[in-house]
């Protein structure tokens, strides 16, 4: 299977001078293509002993000129790997509009009042879900995490307030290298990078 990418791509004179700027102007156009869930990216970690890559899918919350925001259970398969090994890679995967932005950097844990701001604002079946669910263990079968469930929304009626679980929280991935991806005619897709030099940046193109 084959798709033929179009022939508008993407000049060095058209990229914003910081990173940051350039994923919001693409963030922008890819929420107002109509993709679902643009915020949806491929998080990439590795084992710190065994150097064994592992990749799941994560919503990014929040994004700006500091990183990129995402929040989950510390005592996650990838939150074990980011405490042995900070190093980490994003991807987002904007295939309807031929982009793709790859960010590598280092993943670091926000602090608790930053994690509790962002916890009161999700709804409450997601903050009972994240006491429920001892993320990456194995659980007996579903019936076991939906009682887990109950017994918490039966804690915690929708008026109550839940309390910020000690082992959940959010982790800032601060880039090194930002690339930005745009499929073309012919498999010779532009491919522009961003490589901290410093206290600034310098763009490198990339053969496809």
């Amino acid at each position: 299977m084959r798709e033929h990418y179009r022939a508008e791509g993407l000049a060095e004179a058209e990229l914003a001078d910081e990173p940051m700027e350039q994923f919001a102007r693409w963030f922008e156009q890819a929420a107002a293509s109509g993709i679902f869930e643009p915020n949806a990216m491929i998080v990439s970690t590795a084992d710190p002993d065994t150097g064994r890559p592992s990749s799941r899918t994560v919503l990014l919350k929040q994004y700006d000129e500091r990183g990129f925001v995402f929040y989950t259970n510390y005592g996650s398969r990838k939150g074990r790997e980011l405490t042995g090994n900070p190093s980490i890679s994003l991807l987002f995967p904007w295939h309807p509009i031929a982009r793709q932005v790859i960010v590598g950097g280092v993943a670091e844990r926000t602090g608790r009042d930053e994690t509790a701001a962002y916890f009161r604002t999700r709804p409450h079946g997601s903050q009972l879900g994240a006491w429920a669910s001892e993320q990456s263990s194995t659980v007996a079968s579903r019936a076991e995490l939906d009682r887990l469930y109950g017994e918490l929304a039966d804690r915690y009626p929708p008026e109550e307030q839940v309390p910020v679980p000690p082992e959940w929280g959010g982790y800032r991935v601060r880039p090194e290298t930002v690339e930005f991806w745009q499929g073309r005619e012919n498999r010779l897709h532009d491919r522009l990078r961003y490589v901290r030099a410093g206290s600034g940046w310098q763009v490198d193109r990339l053969c496809p």
